[in-house]
């Protein structure tokens, strides 16, 4: 068996209301001097209310250009070394993130995280999902070092619209199923991977019960119990499958089925964890699991995920197009069993979804 590489977590985590009030005595305790903030124009309004002044810390703030490419991260990276940082301040969603670790580990600079949305385990991993200047998915690069501080602040999460949140859980179910196919097949897995399948176990069991409850919540911006459980199972413990799975961990088929949708310009509308939660119905029916297709279904109705290419306004015109992306060489997919799943057998099941007589309550 391949060696597994444990990036279990962030130096340091903390997720509670008022956390961003010590972000200057946790920078000054690591001697952070000077640091680039980098944020959406819509996130950094989000947090802007709830972002103290940091007056023993040289501060530069740079918008970022809307994709996490090779093309941003290295505009990043110049900046960084322009202005001679100690740290990358990221605020923003999982692409404005994901831009910042990648131009922090290019820079060689600390990494400071922000998330203004609970949307992905983003915060929390120390990877990124690349993508070309067009949006189209390329591949995802792992770094060495794990984030260094992430901050977690559940009023600025709670004031994020609802749709983000709910694409979240999409994406966190898809933890315990993306784990599930390949760690259920090991005869004797390491530690690692019992602490990662567990984990993905409690991202779906999590998901089951507080999650309807979180997303109610949150359309009425109240920091619960409920969407607090929901918000560190997002962040945390989606991020520490992978941390501790490495790359059985990590992906499998629903994210293939995400990545092969990207070809469809369409799907660029549609947000990450709902063409997730799709791809979760995809990878299902792929490994004949009818039964628990027809178990979430319902739970999907209940939350607002999709459960057909139509939900997401994407023509079914795609589907072998989308069939032969997520099956290519180099995907996630053929970590599902030993053989190559097929194109056609991708394409196949896409249809089946679609022809389903799937009427909502």
């Amino acid at each position: 068996m391949e060696d597994i590489i444990i990036r279990g977590a962030p130096a340091e985590y903390v997720c509670k209301s008022g956390v961003l009030d010590e972000l200057e005595d946790k920078l000054t305790s690591r001697n952070i001097k000077r640091v680039l903030i980098v944020s959406g124009v819509k996130s950094w309004y989000a947090a802007r209310y709830y972002f103290p002044n940091l007056k023993s810390i040289h501060v530069t703030h740079a918008f970022y250009k809307g994709e996490c490419s090779l093309t941003e991260i290295d505009r990043v990276s110049t900046l960084a070394h322009a202005y001679g940082v100690d740290a990358i301040v990221g605020v923003g969603g999982g692409k404005v993130l994901d831009v910042v670790k990648a131009a922090a580990s290019a820079s060689k600079t600390k990494t400071v995280l922000i998330p203004t949305l609970a949307s992905n385990c983003a915060p929390w991993t120390p990877l990124s999902v690349i993508y070309s200047d067009e949006g189209v998915m390329t591949h995802y690069d792992v770094y060495p070092m794990s984030v260094d501080i992430l901050l977690v602040e559940p009023r600025i999460l709670v004031e994020a619209p609802a749709p983000l949140l709910i694409a979240g859980i999409g994406d966190t179910l898809a933890k315990w199923y993306e784990a599930d196919v390949q760690i259920r097949r090991l005869t004797n897995p390491p530690v690692a991977l019992k602490v990662a399948h567990h984990t993905a176990r409690l991202c779906a069991e999590e998901m089951f019960v507080y999650a309807e409850e979180a997303i109610n919540d949150a359309k009425e911006a109240r920091v619960s119990e409920a969407f607090k459980k929901v918000v560190e199972s997002i962040i945390m413990l989606g991020g520490m499958v992978g941390g501790f799975g490495d790359k059985f961990g990590r992906i499998a088929g629903a994210h293939s089925i995400h990545n092969g949708m990207t070809i469809a310009p369409e799907s660029h509308e549609a947000l990450h964890g709902n063409k997730v939660a799709y791809g979760i119905l995809v990878q299902l029916l792929l490994e004949q699991r009818e039964s628990e297709v027809e178990r979430l279904i319902p739970f999907y109705h209940k939350l607002g995920l999709p459960t057909s290419l139509r939900d997401l306004n994407i023509p079914e015109t795609w589907i072998d197009e989308i069939a032969v992306q997520s099956t290519r060489e180099e995907e996630s997919i053929h970590n599902m069993r030993n053989e190559k799943i097929t194109a056609s057998e991708v394409a196949q099941v896409m249809r089946d979804l679609e022809s389903r007589l799937l009427v909502k309550p």
